[in-house]
């Protein structure tokens, strides 16, 4: 997660977020550092960003501009959506109040939290 200001274009945050990924183990041999591919909408479709997630090692599966709907990209959007209606169930999420962004960045990562002890609590029942 990344908290950024309102006006800010998401496009803009695309390399950013990725290299604040944490390294992530389970497997043997060295943790993956990045993910193998990256399921984006429209709004991320531009060679410049396709050329750099390529040179990052990354498979870019975005949907392209301008082209009739039905890319079948929505398999795997839906878990950023669900996701995000996870995240405005808690109140103070969904319409930001607080003015300083470590503040509001701590309730994220505290939601994120829960969210991920609801998911345990059910698969372990």
């Amino acid at each position: 997660m990344r908290v950024t200001a309102a006006n800010r274009n998401d496009i803009t945050q695309l390399l950013p977020l990725l290299q604040q990924v944490s390294p992530v183990g389970g497997r043997r041999g060295r943790p993956r550092r990045r993910p193998k591919q990256l399921v984006a909408d429209r709004g991320y479709d531009s060679a410049a960003h396709r050329q750099a997630l390529r040179t990052l090692g990354i498979r870019p599966m975005i949907a392209k501009r301008r082209v009739e709907h039905g890319s079948g990209l929505g398999r795997w959007r839906w878990v950023v959506e669900r996701s995000i209606a996870w995240l405005h169930q808690y109140r103070r999420l969904a319409v930001r109040w607080e003015y300083r962004a470590d503040i509001h960045h701590g309730f994220l990562m505290l939601a994120c939290c829960l969210i991920c002890w609801r998911c345990l609590q059910r698969a372990a029942a």
